[in-house]
């Protein structure tokens, strides 16, 4: 089945969270979220916007040394946000334990996935940022 791309315009910050709620409301079942997009594209600023929705009460940071962060949320549910920019190989995410997050049930939401798409599930959603340099707006496509 295949379906239909929804494409959203943020001129300004908080057009974020409106895309964020939208974004989960699409996908309720789906737990793993990939962002492509440029560097300074925004991916770690919309990732806190997804994360406020899902009422993370922890500090979003961008998880560029450490690969992944672990986020708690007001249930004591747990969020993982992956940053695989550094990453040298697929090993690497072999060594942190990869699949006990993807098939664990919980959110995953992953930076530069382009560096390990071989282990990504089927059913990943697939998120891309792009920046419209005229007038330094975001687009958002899932």
């Amino acid at each position: 089945m295949h379906q239909e791309i929804t494409q959203i315009i943020c001129n300004k910050l908080a057009d974020l969270d409106t895309a964020a709620k939208l974004l989960l409301e699409k996908y309720p079942a789906h737990r793993l979220f990939s962002f492509y997009g440029e560097m300074g594209a925004g991916k770690t600023t919309f990732i806190k916007s997804i994360c406020k929705q899902l009422k993370v009460i922890d500090n979003i940071s961008s998880p560029t040394f450490a690969i992944v962060n672990v986020y708690q949320t007001e249930t004591t549910d747990e969020v993982y946000h992956f940053d695989f920019y550094r990453i040298k190989s697929v090993e690497e995410v072999y060594d942190i334990g990869y699949e006990d997050y993807f098939y664990g049930g919980q959110y995953c939401l992953m930076e530069w996935p382009e560096k390990i798409e071989e282990l990504l599930p089927e059913d990943t959603i697939l998120i891309e940022i792009k920046v419209d340099h005229t007038n330094q707006s975001r687009i958002l496509s899932f």
